[in-house]
């Protein structure tokens, strides 16, 4: 009997579990990816050293118009799934409070576990070629590149979003899925920066504090996080402003006005930090505003709050008024930052939006428009958040999809 021929459209976390799955099944697989090595995504996660999935896995921790699918993926190849598939491959795992990492600390591990598991299923690789069109014909489907055309019995499109495009994913997927009728929720950037309005971020540039960051659209609230907060030359950076900024990002798409909240003193209720104030009035009132805060805030924020609160840095902090100290409060809790740009594709982990979920079979991942024609990973419109979601998205898609195509069902 042939071997089914499966035709893999990207090398990234997602396309490389899809080969290897397909080939488990016994397919014949064929790899095409545009970049001169294979999962070159993979070595950027998790500053390097690849948090590749996480103990708690709950369908609460991934966004989209649709997350039905979630559920439905995660059950077939989940959590417990990805550790006994990057075992059997021969790594061994360390978890840090539920995330879990090779205990190598090092992306190249899995990347090269991954290259190797290909070379010993017989998987072939193209590298450096684009993929310029698919179509199909009653003879199966038909994959050009400049350099050459491929004859397959199905295609996986495992190209990514458009998330960090020097590394490989440069929205060409979106393209070829167009092609057979597919339609896209708007693709935005997610766990990214996000830019804000003012001209006071230069005198806070490099801080880093805890804090908790709420996001407010055209003045509903939508979600918070909290954690360490960055504060940058042009707005606000770190994993709380990673969680929310993909409903940022989508809604200043929708053109709506985005406001993100910083608290910066989140351990303590705005009640609890206001009685802390007098008794620091009682016992320290007679230093300058800016001495009496040391201490509590990171140096290089002071001047801004005081400035918020309308007190003078070299005021003597027991003559001021409550009004000035209610501000004070208030600003210090409620610090409230108009959002009016995202950093760019290239400096996003992934990105929102994307092919319907509605449009693949919740069970395949196949296309319901075109058989044989299956869709994974960032390319669908799910993205998760930081903790190793969207590495475990593109395991449980890619084995899924790759499983399914190398069948024929």
């Amino acid at each position: 009997m042939k071997k089914r021929h499966v035709i893999i459209v990207g090398g990234g976390a997602s396309g490389l579990v899809a080969a290897i799955s397909a080939a488990r099944e016994g397919a014949q697989v064929t790899i095409v990816e545009q970049k001169d090595r294979l999962g070159k995504k993979i070595l950027s996660t998790g500053n390097g050293r690849c948090n590749l999935t996480n103990e708690y896995m709950d369908v609460s921790c991934f966004r989209g118009d649709d997350t039905t699918i979630v559920l439905e993926i995660l059950d077939k190849f989940g959590y417990q799934e990805t550790i006994s598939f990057f075992e059997e491959l021969g790594v061994v795992l360390k978890d840090r409070q539920g995330y879990i990492y090779p205990i190598s600390d090092q992306a190249s591990t899995i990347l090269d576990v991954l290259c190797m598991e290909l070379e010993h299923l017989g998987v072939k690789v193209l590298l450096e070629q684009s993929v310029k069109n698919i179509s199909k014909t009653n003879r199966g489907f038909v994959v050009r590149t400049a350099e050459t055309s491929l004859l397959g019995d199905a295609v996986i499109l495992a190209t990514g979003g458009k998330a960090a495009s020097m590394l490989g994913s440069d929205g060409s997927g979106y393209t070829l899925a167009k092609i057979f009728g597919h339609k896209l929720s708007p693709v935005v950037p997610a766990l990214v920066q996000l830019k804000g309005k003012g001209h006071f971020y230069r005198q806070i540039s490099g801080v880093r504090t805890q804090a908790k960051v709420s996001l407010y659209v055209n003045g509903v609230y939508v979600c918070e996080d909290t954690g360490e907060l960055q504060l940058t030359n042009y707005g606000i950076s770190g994993i709380p402003v990673f969680q929310i900024s993909r409903y940022a990002a989508k809604a200043l798409y929708e053109k709506k006005t985005v406001i993100a909240e910083v608290d910066f003193l989140p351990s303590m209720s705005e009640g609890t930090f206001e009685n802390f104030i007098q008794k620091r009035l009682e016992a320290h009132g007679q230093r300058t505003a800016e001495n009496f805060l040391i201490g509590i805030f990171h140096k290089k924020l002071i001047g801004l709050l005081l400035k918020a609160s309308r007190i003078n840095v070299n005021e003597v902090m027991n003559t001021a008024t409550k009004e000035q100290i209610n501000k004070l409060v208030s600003v210090s809790k409620h610090f409230c930052i108009e959002i009016d740009g995202t950093n760019d594709f290239e400096q996003a982990q992934v990105c929102a939006g994307g092919v319907h979920t509605s449009e693949v079979n919740l069970q395949t991942l196949e296309s319901i428009y075109t058989k044989d024609l299956y869709l994974t990973g960032e390319l669908l419109d799910i993205d998760g958040i930081c903790g190793g979601y969207n590495l475990q998205w593109a395991w449980s898609t890619g084995y899924v999809a790759g499983k399914h195509a190398a069948r024929g069902n």
